[in-house]
């Protein structure tokens, strides 16, 4: 059975892998040596949607998960399906960013030049990613693949390749990121706690203030779907955009307090039944999420690919711009989802229990806060780290717990210590402590991983670009 459950996965990932070659072989036939290259970034490509979906997606689906709300395996076909369409329909301004924004190649660096250093770049991400997930490591993607265009654009032509000023916006993304859904999550956590499940008449007050939270999801979804999902159909002025918005606030909390209110009639007032209204709401953020990740993950799967292609028929300067064919993002969308069916049922599961007990309402704001940092940030066209996002809001999670929990209602043992004087240990059995709800040794083990991404992946994809240079 063991051997079984790695056979069947790979097996069907070399397949698709084996489908994008022949399809794009068929169609960029003529082109010699181009042909072989744009397969090749192809099958790469694959490879590294493959990896994004067996780890990045566990991050915003884990808490779902953790939460007890969903399966594990009503989990990946949710995602698969918001993870598709979220790249299909609004992933195309972040491709350009990843593929174009990071360095800034001119005269210095020729075509050929420029196509193995994507290539290098997208293979060495995704081997990366792929020993990560195989060690049970939820990395950044994101890192992983610019660390991959730096490296290698640092080996092709040095340091001034690297366009400095992007480079320092991503960066300062990557720590603004987890603080910004740290403290939505952690605001929101409070807001629940304080108007909801910390008052007398739990479920008078929750069916006040659960369908505004679902309307407020509600809100954010249209106004992302505004500007950018729909956008190919309809191009929205900022107010059209706040009246859109606006209307499905009001159209989403209409339609939700009679559903609360119904299911509000069945429960008791305990704190565990008016965890159950968060169901809904929960999954309805999960698949937010999946929706804006895929729009702004799909770039690191196929931002370096569409790169490659944009240079078929060169042969002088790199374009300016950047023409992304739909097969292009077929094959990061598909491959996304496949890798996620295939590989992340392992992530999904350590990602929602191992930082710190979830439920319902808890993995409802850890959804939430990722959703709304994702879609301000494919917003703005940057490639932050879902992963950083996600940890982020989940750590704000325990750690409000932690600071809102009453000493004196709950005691932590003093555990085996052995005191210097017995007046230490009379003194000491005393001490009522906060209790720890967060597992302090995922702080340095994700910090570690954070930081060893970036440089990993650049010296990786720096000597992958060494070797292609000597054949």
């Amino acid at each position: 059975m063991h051997v079984r459950g790695i056979i069947v996965p790979v097996g069907l990932s070399l397949l698709f892998l084996a489908l994008v070659a022949l399809f794009v072989g068929g169609s960029y036939t003529g082109l010699g040596e181009d042909t072989l290259l744009v397969v090749l970034a192809a099958v790469i490509g694959g490879y590294m949607a493959l990896n994004i979906g067996a780890n990045d997606v566990a991050n915003n689906m884990g808490p779902a998960v953790g939460g007890k709300v969903i399966t594990v395996t009503t989990a990946v076909i949710i995602a698969a399906i918001c993870e598709s369409a979220g790249a299909l329909l609004a992933g195309g301004d972040v491709v350009k960013t990843v593929s174009k924004g990071i360095i800034a190649p001119g005269g210095e660096v020729s075509v050929t030049q420029f196509r193995y250093l994507m290539l290098s770049a997208l293979l060495a991400a995704g081997l990366w990613i792929n020993l990560a997930t195989i060690l049970s490591a939820p990395v950044s993607t994101t890192h992983s693949i610019v660390g991959g265009v730096l490296g290698a654009g640092i080996a092709a032509a040095g340091v001034g390749l690297v366009n400095w000023g992007t480079m320092a916006a991503i960066a300062a993304s990557w720590v603004i990121s987890p603080v910004f859904g740290a403290a939505v999550a952690a605001a929101l956590l409070f807001f629940i706690k304080a108007k909801i499940l910390n008052v007398d008449d739990r479920l008078e007050a929750a069916k006040r203030w659960v369908p505004v939270l679902i309307a407020l999801m509600g809100a954010a979804f249209a106004a992302y779907m505004a500007m950018k999902g729909l956008k190919k159909i309809w191009q929205p002025s900022a107010i059209e955009v706040f009246l859109f918005a606006l209307l499905s606030y009001f159209a989403a909390y209409f339609s939700s307090r009679p559903y609360i209110a119904g299911r509000v009639a069945g429960l008791q007032n305990r704190k565990k039944d008016i965890y159950r209204l968060f169901d809904l709401p929960l999954i309805i953020g999960a698949a937010l999420l999946s929706f804006a990740h895929g729009a702004n993950d799909v770039a690191n799967a196929v931002g370096p690919l569409a790169a490659i292609v944009s240079t078929i028929g060169q042969t002088g300067e790199v374009a300016s711009k950047v023409t992304i064919p739909l097969w292009v993002m077929v094959v990061g969308a598909f491959g996304i989802a496949l890798g996620l069916g295939l590989f992340g049922p392992k992530l999904i599961a350590v990602v929602g229990e191992k930082i710190t007990r979830l439920n319902s309402p808890r993995a409802y704001c850890v959804a939430l806060s990722a959703a709304v940092t994702v879609l301000i940030a494919t917003t703005l066209g940057l490639p932050v780290s879902s992963t950083h996002i996600a940890v982020g809001a989940v750590f704000g999670v325990g750690f409000l717990r932690e600071f809102s929990e009453n000493p004196n209602k709950k005691k932590l043992r003093p555990g085996h210590k052995l005191n210097a004087t017995s007046a230490d240990a009379f003194a000491s059995s005393g001490v009522r402590r906060r209790r720890r709800l967060v597992r302090r040794k995922f702080v340095l083990s994700i910090a570690a991983a954070w930081v060893i991404t970036v440089p990993a992946s650049a010296a990786l994809a720096a000597t992958i670009y060494g070797f292609l240079q000597l054949l």
